[in-house]
């Protein structure tokens, strides 16, 4: 899997709501598409529009609201459902054969027959064309796709794998039509060709326009005529006063920690809401497990009894995350508290001591926090300077950190010139298997040579053959375990996200899920 830690993340504007602060989201009812049209603004920029391509959050916004997949998420929820297929099965009891058939009268936007020769080219395509900044490295496990009629669809795997329904129920399992697409090149014009609940009217720097695709055929139902999404390009500031000025009806993916904050304390703007809710994005500092100094485990495990997580949430993120004790999130079947439980809480400069003593080590520990200053939010260089001070302020290290840009801060990850390093994640699909394997199973896309026999060839291995998610607690329990004991990362943060709306807008509540998928076909305005 390619890291979509190469995503942005934020714990800021973006969200997953679980709950509101406000009353926004009561809802006007269906409109059938025939409401006003919504208009947003977002920091990130969607850098694809083509989803053999795009692998970051403003492309995946797009490819959602353009394009079915075969399954999709209900609101609220995080196991796939029907949505261009009219059921789904795996045939085999290995779960390497999955069976689709298609719903009847399936069509694109503009009026072609999608079938099932749509969906193997989708899948094929994706695979042949094998785009770096693309999400093909999501199915190393799919060995081929047939399509022996026009309403059937099975995919042949190469391993078991239970969690396939949820990455083809994510945006890399959108379906293109064959007829518009080259199976063998990306599509560079800024247009797409979906059958999703809206079609790309229009694609350019400041803005993507969509409106209501009136051939679909699936589960949305559309409460709205259309929306406007705005680009801020990074531009968090000019994005709030947009918002303010009612230039916006929702702000999304891109307020900082302070802007969320004085918005929710600007309690005499009643024209302004503020929605909060919960998310799985997280971050971890990661450690080089060759490197000279963090490669002691004496080291790691001083940094871990030493980290005050809730002072950064309090002092830099203002209350916009939580605490993150577990490699898999609150929220995330499989989750434990395995950090926790074995560094507890409070920091103890007497247990970090302890544990450099074990070690051999005396003296001041010398070591270099590396940060790269806004692919991971907004406040990473501040975050990480408030770690450093917490270590130094033991006595027990002198710590600094140094910031670099992103393109040179992963070339250097990879030539293993870090010893601590901070990494974020957003997930593919919301499924335990998305926050273990990318990390601890062979050929980790962390780069800090970390490998356990155990993990790679019996946990995550048995782990992606069960269907039955739920049975796959105890396994990802001992994962965890494993992992807080011997420390190649250490969990920082959980996102709470926000979304900011005028009065006036409706169904947010909807949009903002554990999914990670945002439903514009939800969004209404008075």
């Amino acid at each position: 899997m390619k890291m979509r830690n190469q995503w942005p993340v934020l714990p800021v504007v973006a969200g997953l709501a679980s709950g509101l602060l406000t009353g926004c989201g009561a809802g006007s009812g269906d409109s059938g598409g025939t409401g006003s049209s919504v208009v947003m603004g977002m920091s990130d920029d969607v850098l694809a529009t083509d989803p053999a391509s795009g692998y970051d959050p403003g492309s995946w916004l797009l490819f959602n609201n353009v394009f079915q997949s075969l399954l999709s998420f209900p609101n609220g929820g995080t196991e796939p459902e029907p949505e261009a297929a009219e059921s789904c099965d795996f045939t085999d009891a290995s779960t390497k054969v999955y069976k689709c058939t298609l719903k009847d009268g399936l069509k694109f936007s503009n009026g072609d027959k999608l079938t099932s020769e749509d969906v193997k080219f989708s899948f094929d395509r994706l695979l042949k064309i094998n785009d770096a900044a693309g999400p093909a490295i999501m199915f190393p496990m799919l060995k081929k796709v047939e399509a022996p009629d026009e309403r059937t669809v099975v995919f042949r795997l190469s391993v078991p794998d239970a969690t396939f329904p949820s990455k083809i129920a994510s945006g890399a399992g959108s379906i293109v039509d064959h007829t518009q697409y080259d199976g063998g090149k990306l599509r560079k014009d800024g247009k797409a060709i979906g059958s999703g609940p809206y079609k790309l009217d229009s694609f350019d720097k400041e803005k993507a326009v969509f409106s209501v695709n009136d051939k679909y055929k699936g589960t949305a139902k559309v409460k709205n005529s259309g929306v406007t999404l705005k680009f801020f390009h990074g531009d968090q500031s000019a994005l709030k006063k947009a918002l303010q000025d009612d230039k916006v009806d929702i702000a999304y993916r891109g307020l900082t920690a302070k802007d969320v904050a004085d918005l929710q304390n600007a309690n005499n703007d009643s024209k302004v809401e503020v929605v909060e809710g919960s998310s799985a994005e997280v971050q971890h500092l990661v450690f080089n497990m060759k490197d000279p100094v963090a490669g002691k485990l004496g080291v790691r495990k001083a940094i871990a009894y030493l980290l005050d997580r809730d002072a950064l949430i309090k002092d830099v993120y203002q209350g916009t995350a939580s605490p993150l004790y577990s490699i898999i999130p609150a929220g995330i079947a499989g989750h434990n508290t395995a950090f926790f439980d074995t560094y507890g809480a409070s920091p103890s400069p007497a247990k970090a001591a302890a544990a450099l003593k074990a070690d051999g080590i005396t003296g001041k520990v010398k070591l270099t926090l590396w940060s790269t200053p806004s692919r991971y939010g907004p406040a990473t260089d501040e975050e990480l300077k408030a770690i450093a001070k917490q270590l130094n302020d033991s006595g027990l290290f002198d710590a600094d950190v140094k910031s670099v840009a992103f393109d040179q801060y992963e070339k250097d990850i990879a030539k293993g010139k870090y010893g601590v390093y901070v990494k974020g994640w957003v997930p593919d699909y919301p499924d335990a298997d998305n926050f273990t394997a990318p990390f601890f199973g062979k050929g980790n896309v962390l780069s800090n040579n970390y490998s356990n026999n155990t993990i790679t060839g019996t946990l995550i291995p048995r782990t992606a053959a069960q269907s039955d998610r739920s049975a796959t607690d105890n396994d990802y329990g001992r994962l965890q375990d494993i992992v807080a004991d011997q420390l190649p990362v250490l969990p920082v943060w959980q996102a709470k996200q926000y979304a900011v709306t005028r009065e006036n807008v409706y169904g947010l509540e909807y949009c903002l899920d554990a999914s990670t998928v945002f439903r514009f076909w939800e969004l209404s305005k008075d």
